[in-house]
């Protein structure tokens, strides 16, 4: 009898080849893939999924932006910096330790929810491009980069991130409602590529936890709430 992959299994295998084959990016602009650039990530993620996704059940999404280079761009697990990693996750980690705000809301809210085996038991959070992007500051400093800060990169990157989202589909995502961290416009391109593709019947979006943690952090707790409230409505 042929085995069916679970859901960990098939996204496993989805970020252990993933590499980037869209359009040439804008001048300065650098591709970030840490399933290549570091050799420890791969069975970081691999033991990521098989602890909280071996199974098959359906979950719904939460779509951040872009990796950033102090959270997946370390881990290879969204909105998870090595601090998290080992202290919620419980998973072995040697690399470079850093600490990345939305990390800590983003693990604050799961804590919340009732702990990291129930949330990831119904929900897997990823982003409409799975990889990060880089450039550099007028001081020479490597910087966090989001796909929607240039409309050459969009054009650029449009139909990988559409064919990365077909794939995220098929792990086992619930189609109904999808999450959008990113009120503002990672929920207008979003809003715009799912009325072109129906990949969701409903986005709801919600505010980053990176501009939560910025701007609004003497209100976390209300934001929190709010996504508790928000992700209830997926049941």
């Amino acid at each position: 009898m042929k085995h069916e992959l679970t859901f960990g299994e098939k996204a496993f295998q989805f970020h252990k080849r993933l590499e980037y084959t869209g359009e040439p990016l804008p001048k300065g602009i650098g591709i970030m893939n840490p399933f290549v650039e570091y050799k420890d990530i791969i069975p970081i993620v691999e033991t990521f999924f098989s602890r909280f996704f071996n199974d098959h059940t359906e979950r719904h999404i939460l779509l951040g932006i872009n990796p950033s280079r102090l959270g997946a761009g370390l881990t290879g697990i969204p909105f998870t910096d090595p601090k998290r990693l080992i202290s919620k996750l419980g998973i072995a980690y040697s690399g470079k330790m850093a600490h990345e705000p939305s990390s800590t809301f983003v693990y604050e809210m799961i804590q919340a929810f009732g702990g990291v085996e129930l949330f990831y038991k119904n929900f897997y959070i990823n982003s409409p491009c799975p990889l990060g992007f880089t450039s550099k500051s007028q001081k020479g400093k490597t910087i966090n980069y989001n796909y929607y800060d240039s409309a050459e990169l969009i054009r650029a990157t449009t139909p990988f991130m559409v064919e990365s989202l077909k794939k995220l589909k098929s792990f086992g995502l619930k189609s109904d409602i999808a999450f959008v961290l990113g009120a503002g416009k990672n929920t207008a391109f979003l809003q715009k590529l799912n009325g072109e593709h129906r990949f969701f019947g409903k986005l709801i979006p919600l505010e980053h936890p990176r501009f939560i943690m910025q701007y609004r952090s003497a209100k976390k707790q209300e934001y929190i709430e709010k996504y508790l409230r928000a992700l209830k409505t997926g049941f």
